[in-house]
C-alpha cells in the first residue's frame, strides 16, 4: 500500500513525473536567459534594419546633395553630362505595377472568393496548392516565357487589335513592339496574382461563420450573403491584400527587366519600352564607373525601399484589422 500511495503521488492522469523536479533557482535563470535571446534577436533585426538604411543613406549622400528634390521631379538620366533624374524611373514602376493589380486583382479575387465559398472541400486543396506553387517559380524563368511566348503574342496579336479598336487613346498608340509596359504588367499580374489570392482566402476565412449565417437567415441568395456580409465585413483586409501584392510588384526586377524595353522615358503609350527603378538598378549598377552615378542609383535603391515599405506596412495594418475575428471563421 505504501509503495502504491507512493507511486500514485508521482503520476497525475497516468502521466509520470521526473523523480527530481527543477529547482526554482534554475527555472528563473532559464527564463531570464530566454527573455535576453529573444529581445536580443528582436533587437539584432532592428539594427540590421537601420544598418541597411543608414548604409542606403550615407552611399546615396553625394546625389542627395547634389540633385536634392529636382531628383525626384527630373527626367533627364544622362551618365556621361553628370545629369540623373529618377521621374522616368517611378513612373515606370507605378504604371506597370498599377496595370498589373488591375489585372491581377479580379483574377486574384475571384479565385478567393471560390476557394473559401463555393469550391467543394475535396478540391480546395489541390487548386490551392497550385495558385501558391506560382509564387516559387523563380522570376528568370517568367521573363524566359514572357520574351519567348508573351512578347510575340503581344506583338503579332493584341498590340495591334487594341490599335485598331482603341487606337484613338493614348494609351493604345504606337508601333506593336511586344516589349514594354504592357508585356512588363502583364508579367508582374501573373506573379502577384498567387500573393493576394492566398492572403484573400485567409481573410474570407477569417470571417465568422454567424455573418453568414444571419444574412442567408435573412433570405439572402449565396452570392448576395457572400457580397455583403463577407465581402463587406473583410473588405479593410482585401485592401491590405491587394496592397501586399502591389508591394511584390513594386520590388519585381529579372521578369520585368527582361520585357519592359529598358529605356528611361515617359510616354503616354503601353505599347512604348520604359523603365523602372528596380530593373536600372540591375542594369546600370555594374556600369556605374563616378561616384556621382554610383550615388544616383543607390539613391533611387533607397527610394524603392521607402515605397516598399510604406506600402507592406500599410497593408500588414490593414490585414491585422480583420485578424481578431479569425477564431471564428470557417475552415
Amino acid at each position: 500500500m505504501a509503495a502504491e500511495s507512493t507511486a500514485g503521488a508521482g503520476t497525475a492522469d497516468g502521466l509520470s513525473f521526473p523523480p527530481r523536479a527543477i529547482s526554482g533557482r534554475r527555472a528563473a535563470l532559464g527564463d531570464r536567459v530566454y527573455t535576453v535571446l529573444v529581445l536580443a534577436s528582436v533587437w539584432l533585426v532592428l539594427l540590421l534594419a537601420a544598418g541597411l538604411v543608414a548604409a542606403l543613406i550615407w552611399e546615396s549622400w553625394e546625389a542627395i546633395r547634389t540633385f536634392g528634390f529636382h531628383f525626384l521631379v527630373t527626367s533627364q538620366w544622362d551618365p556621361v553630362a553628370g545629369e540623373f533624374g529618377a521621374l522616368p524611373f517611378i513612373y515606370g514602376t507605378l504604371v506597370s505595377s498599377l496595370l498589373a493589380l488591375l489585372i491581377a486583382v479580379p483574377l486574384s479575387l475571384g479565385a478567393a472568393i471560390f476557394l473559401a465559398e463555393l469550391a467543394p472541400s475535396w478540391i480546395r486543396p489541390p487548386i490551392s496548392f497550385l495558385i501558391e506553387m506560382l509564387a516559387a517559380v523563380p522570376s528568370v524563368v517568367y521573363g524566359l516565357w514572357g520574351i519567348f511566348v508573351l512578347v510575340p503574342w503581344l506583338r503579332d496579336w493584341v498590340q495591334p487589335g487594341l490599335g485598331r479598336t482603341l487606337g484613338f487613346l493614348p494609351l493604345f498608340q504606337g508601333p506593336p513592339y511586344g516589349i514594354g509596359t504592357l508585356a512588363a504588367g502583364m508579367i508582374l499580374s501573373i506573379m502577384v496574382v498567387p500573393y493576394i489570392t492566398s492572403v484573400s482566402r485567409e481573410i474570407l476565412l477569417a470571417v465568422p461563420g454567424s455573418q453568414r449565417e444571419a444574412a442567408l437567415g435573412l433570405g439572402a441568395t449565396r452570392w448576395e450573403a457572400t457580397r455583403m456580409a463577407v465581402l463587406r465585413y473583410g473588405r479593410s483586409g482585401l485592401i491590405g491584400a491587394i496592397l501586399l501584392g502591389l508591394g511584390r510588384a513594386l520590388g519585381e526586377t529579372m521578369a520585368v527587366t527582361m520585357v519592359i524595353g529598358n529605356r528611361p522615358e515617359i510616354a503616354a503609350s503601353l505599347f512604348a519600352p520604359g523603365y523602372t527603378m528596380a530593373s536600372v538598378l540591375a542594369n546600370e549598377f555594374t556600369e556605374a564607373t563616378s561616384d556621382l552615378y554610383v550615388s544616383a542609383l543607390v539613391e533611387i535603391g533607397l527610394l524603392l525601399l521607402v515605397v516598399t515599405v510604406v506600402v507592406s506596412g500599410l497593408a500588414r495594418l490593414l490585414v491585422w484589422s480583420v485578424g481578431g475575428p479569425a477564431r471564428g471563421g470557417r475552415e
